[in-house]
């Protein structure tokens, strides 16, 4: 089952980077842009940008008027890519491994704008057994949100690397099976459920630790990465950035916009949250979640990515290696300190 889900996510892929590699249609300038975003607090300045209207906002005041959003909830980066190729959406905002696998398979013609936050993500086990990643057996299925691909089952790869040796990176890629975060949380939350194991992002880390007998933390990105690791920012295809200058300019904008918020009055960020995405987690619960460590990592630059994309080009995955962010990173970008 895991290795026929690999290999469909795998040829679906490839073969929507090779539509996209000869597609000779040039993008037009848009006045209706579709987004897409994964649940969770991650993505928390896109909830903000959508009920502020903030791209709307930015566009305007840049002179291109008539610019609607319509955002999209997808339940992992693997479809959002997909569509992005497909061309039903314009602009995602998702993870890092797939924006460096979509930089490299499409030779640059998808390219990031800014990232927007880098909270920690934490692998969680409901299994007293489970104590480190030494102790996951060949039975011992993690959720994550895309298998392979997705920057939770590639921090995987490189916490393999470090515990079992170079060679041995993909050691546990045999274990990790597709759930979108909700659904993680509720297989972790179901004792009879065959996941005890959740590769996870705020909030559900929060509401597994607390609310899902004998869950604990097995390791946090920060401990692999060695410090904070993009987990969200916004891309497109280089076409659609050409055609739409200054709507990029305004993504920009209004993301530096949302975050400024998120810091300066954390309530209303967290009420809009909770507006738009329906979580019925308490507001004072939420405003105690921001208050753990790393969870206020809501910056413009990217964080954590060259170690990523290395890592990435050390395994074959990347058959490209940049020798700079700002390689995958639209020149909007590029004034930033990113790393």
């Amino acid at each position: 089952m895991i290795k026929h889900l690999r290999s469909k996510l795998v040829a679906a892929t490839v073969i929507a980077a090779i539509a996209f590699s000869m597609s000779t249609a040039r993008a037009q300038q848009k006045s209706e842009i579709a987004l897409s975003r994964q649940p969770g607090i991650f993505y928390m300045p896109s909830h903000i940008m959508e009920k502020l209207k903030l791209i709307e906002k930015h566009a305007a005041s840049l002179g291109v008027t008539g610019v609607t959003t319509k955002w999209i909830t997808f339940s992992g980066g693997g479809a959002q890519t997909d569509a992005l190729l497909a061309g039903g959406v314009d602009i995602l905002n998702t993870g890092t491994g797939n924006l460096l696998l979509l930089w490299d398979r499409t030779r640059g013609g998808v390219k990031g704008i800014v990232a927007t936050s880098a909270q920690p993500m934490t692998l969680i086990s409901r299994d007293a057994n489970i104590k480190s990643i030494r102790d996951f057996g060949p039975s011992d299925k993690i959720a994550v949100p895309t298998v392979k691909v997705s920057t939770q089952a590639i921090v995987l790869q490189i916490a393999a690397a470090e515990a079992f040796g170079a060679d041995q990176w993909s050691k546990l890629d045999a274990n990790t099976v597709q759930l979108g975060h909700p659904d993680a949380y509720a297989a972790l939350s179901n004792p009879k459920h065959e996941v005890h194991n959740h590769f996870s992002i705020p909030p559900f880390t929060f509401l597994e630790l607390k609310s899902v007998p004998g869950a604990h933390v097995v390791l946090s990105s920060p401990d692999v990465m060695g410090g904070p690791l993009s987990q969200a920012q916004f891309f497109t295809t280089t076409k659609f950035a050409d055609a739409n200058p200054k709507v990029i300019q305004a993504v920009r904008d209004a993301t530096k916009e949302a975050q400024d918020l998120i810091r300066s009055d954390t309530k209303q960020a967290v009420e809009i949250y909770k507006e738009i995405t329906g979580d019925k987690t308490s507001v004072e619960e939420l405003l105690d979640l921001l208050k753990e460590p790393g969870m206020m990592e809501w910056n413009l630059e990217p964080q954590g990515t060259m170690k990523f994309a290395a890592h990435l080009y050390k395994t074959g995955t990347l058959k490209n290696q940049p020798k700079a962010w700002t390689d995958y990173y639209l020149p909007v970008a590029h004034d930033l300190k990113g790393n």
